[in-house]
């Protein structure tokens, strides 16, 4: 026994060391960046190429090595080799005594500097010129500490952007003065085209090394590869692959010249779904003919026919644009959207196409004349804007009073009738009230707060970013986007309205807007109509239940009632609308967005449908008991005596109240605009955005609701009537 015992381990082990004792024989996994020429980059034939490329192959040669590499990009290359999704990391990566902590690292094979370069015509050959100016840097590299480190000495102003080709269209379109990055990325750019200039010299910040998670079972890998990169030192192989790829004689294939007037991606969807604000004129406002017009729709529109990408662009309001984007229902949103730090944890901006001034306004009979002629007065602006905030900077050096609105019609009605002494607003917002008949002036110099970009959630659609950056600097090359802001601000424009009618009449407000608000209106009545309809059928059903004998039945039926009627209905619609999508792409990882119709349907269906639960149970119970006992007694079953006796009893007690849920369920519409549906008070809200003739639209609104609810009120009635 003992024998066949050893021999069977014997065997075990000799199986052991032929299929499993050769490390080597596995497919090691290899991550590395996405995008840093002339280490490793996309070429046009659609395969990766570059130094980083290269010496893997040689190595993996020499070493016997299967290997599978990959490229997701150095963030998630790095956080790959930690969790153990891949096995090794060679992606330019520079070796620190932080990393070292984490990491392995090889013997190095690149010493690398960063070097300061600017575009040809704009050259700066020492730190000191940089004094006043913005250099661009990519976050969390060696040249970002060097510059983090000397920018007081020298008096410079840092902007980080996560890739090389997001700085360099800054670099182009001119939103920064210099950057810097590793010397051969930026000789590699130079030598495809790019119109750039080095007139420094660079700082050696470190050395490149290929890099797996410390303490892990792929060490080994590290030592195979010193000794392979040690051979090819020898035998002049690593010199040859730099020289490549670096050197002046290079003869490898290249991705395509690209001028700053030229530069195009690679659209990787067939249609972007974009979202925008509905009423920020004149960024985005509807005009007469109810088309979406504006800086923000006439500029994403020629840069998608620049670039060559297809748009859907909807527009449901700011707030509604911010939701979408980060629930997945739109893959970006442009509506006048200021660059912040907080927002930058969310999102990822484009380079900033509008550099926003905010400015005072006030009544043009007003004594205020600067900023100290406001100390005790009222200040109105918007909420969650840049104009706030300086506000809220400056209200005790200034002694003012702040009041904030949700939209700018109300604010500038404020203005008007005293409530507010002055408005706070971006310069080409009040400029554009003022070309809409607002009486106003703007007596104090307006105040930088911020620059406007394109955005699109964090980590997702970087192809589209690089699209906007690109279209964006083409248009500015070739002037169209002067042609685009001068068709909005300039003082020879009257704005893109055309007119049939004088807007300020009840009449002008009408003729312009008739098919406008007959849109919003006919979504309004079927909104109404499709969530009571299902609200009487869920409602019925749970009124039923809240009745009924079995005692399970009853708890359920509490619940839904006491959680649906517990919470706010807008809070119901924006979790349905918002809440729900990111729910499901948390746990599926697919996006589900849903319809704005179908999310305020749902949401209506169940508020209404929890208050018609109560009405039935209310109505069944106002039967007097009686009628159920006496039909009892007589044999009759339950569910024969519900539907014979007490139900044709509570049904015509129940009809008026079922009346008054329809008109508080039409009125009820009016809160699901603020997940996007363009209803009846959201077509107002447009109106108004676009000719600040509030009064006048929302006393046509009123009318409106008063003449639907009224018909549809008397039409109840009367088959209340018919019913009894």
């Amino acid at each position: 026994m003992k024998k066949k015992l050893t021999a069977f381990m014997l065997t075990m082990l000799s199986v052991f060391f032929m299929f499993g004792g050769k490390a080597s024989a596995e497919t090691i996994k290899i991550v590395s960046d996405t995008a840093y020429a002339p280490f490793e980059f996309k070429d046009s034939d659609q395969v990766y190429k570059g130094i980083d490329v290269d010496i893997i192959k040689k190595v993996a040669e020499l070493q016997g090595w299967d290997y599978d590499m990959t490229f997701p990009g150095f963030d998630a290359a790095v956080n790959a080799v930690q969790s153990g999704q891949a096995d090794a990391l060679m992606a330019g990566t520079t070796v620190t005594e932080a990393r070292k902590k984490v990491f392995t690292f090889s013997d190095t094979y690149y010493d690398t500097a960063v070097v300061i370069y600017t575009r040809s015509d704009n050259k700066i050959s020492s730190y000191e010129e940089l004094k006043g100016k913005v250099v661009g840097v990519k976050n969390g590299t060696a040249a970002q500490s060097f510059l983090e480190e000397n920018k007081d000495k020298y008096g410079y102003t840092l902007k980080t952007f996560d890739t090389s080709d997001l700085m360099n269209n800054s670099l182009d379109s001119g939103s920064i003065d210099a950057a810097m990055d590793d010397e051969p990325v930026v000789q590699y750019a130079i030598k495809q085209g790019k119109a750039y200039a080095i007139n420094m010299d660079g700082e050696k910040v470190g050395s490149f090394a290929f890099a797996v998670k410390k303490g892990s079972k792929y060490e080994y890998l590290v030592d195979e590869f010193n000794e392979a990169l040690s051979q090819m030192k020898e035998d002049g192989t690593l010199e040859e692959i730099i020289s490549q790829w670096t050197g002046e004689t290079t003869t490898s294939a290249v991705p395509e010249t690209s001028t700053a007037s030229g530069q195009k991606a690679t659209p990787v969807k067939d249609v972007y779904k974009i979202a925008s604000d509905s009423s920020f004129a004149p960024f985005v406002f509807q005009d007469d003919s109810n088309k979406y017009t504006g800086i923000d729709m006439s500029l994403i529109n020629a840069i998608a026919k620049d670039q060559g990408f297809t748009l859907d662009i909807s527009n449901p309001g700011f707030d509604a644009a911010v939701n979408a984007v980060q629930s997945g229902q739109a893959d970006g949103m442009i509506a006048g959207m200021s660059i912040t730090d907080e927002r930058k944890e969310t999102f990822d901006f484009s380079d900033p196409y509008y550099t926003a001034n905010a400015i005072i306004g006030v009544k043009k009979n007003s004594s205020i004349k600067s900023y100290e002629d406001l100390n005790g007065k009222t200040v109105g602006v918007k909420n969650g804007t840049a104009s706030q905030t300086f506000l809220e900077e400056n209200k005790d050096k200034y002694g003012y009073k702040i009041k904030t609105f949700a939209d700018a019609s109300p604010m500038y009605d404020s203005l008007k009738a005293g409530s507010v002494d002055a408005v706070m607003d971006d310069e080409p917002i009040i400029k554009y009230a003022i070309k809409q008949g607002q009486d106003l002036a703007t007596p104090i110099e307006g105040t930088p707060v911020g620059e406007y970009g394109f955005a699109v959630k964090k980590g997702s659609n970087p192809e589209l970013i690089e699209m906007f950056n690109n279209g964006l600097a083409n248009l500015k090359a070739s002037g169209q986007y002067e042609e685009i802001l001068n068709q909005y601000l300039a003082d020879s424009s009257s704005s893109t309205s055309t007119k049939t009618a004088d807007e300020t009449t009840i009449w002008g407000l009408l003729s312009n807007n008739y098919k406008q608000l007959l849109s919003g209106l006919g979504t309004t009545v079927a909104l109404a109509l499709v969530s009571f309809a299902l609200a009487l059928i869920v409602g019925i059903i749970f009124g039923m239940m809240s009745v009924s004998p079995v005692k399970a039945l009853r708890i359920i039926s509490a619940i839904f009632v006491d959680v649906v009627r517990g919470i706010p209905l807008m809070i119901v619609a924006a979790f349905i609308f918002w809440g729900i999508p990111n729910l499901l792409e948390s746990i599926t990882g697919q996006q589900s967005p849903i319809n704005d119709f179908v999310a305020g349907t749902i949401a209506l269906t169940l508020n209404g449908g929890a208050y018609i639960a109560e009405i039935v149970r209310g109505g069944i119970e106002a039967v007097p008991s009686g009628q159920m006992e006496a039909s009892r007694s007589l044999g009759i079953p339950y569910n024969t005596t519900m539907r014979k006796v007490i139900l044709p009893q509570a049904f015509k007690l129940m009809l008026p109240n079922f009346i008054n849920q329809f008109v508080i369920s039409l009125k009820d519409t009016t809160i699901i605009s603020a997940i996007g549906l363009v209803e009846l008070f959201q077509t107002g809200k447009i109106i108004i955005a676009r000719n600040y003739q509030s009064f006048r639209m929302y006393a046509i609104l009123a009318v409106l609701y008063l003449v639907i609810i009224t018909l549809l009120t008397r039409l109840a009635k009367r088959l209340e009537k018919r019913v009894k």
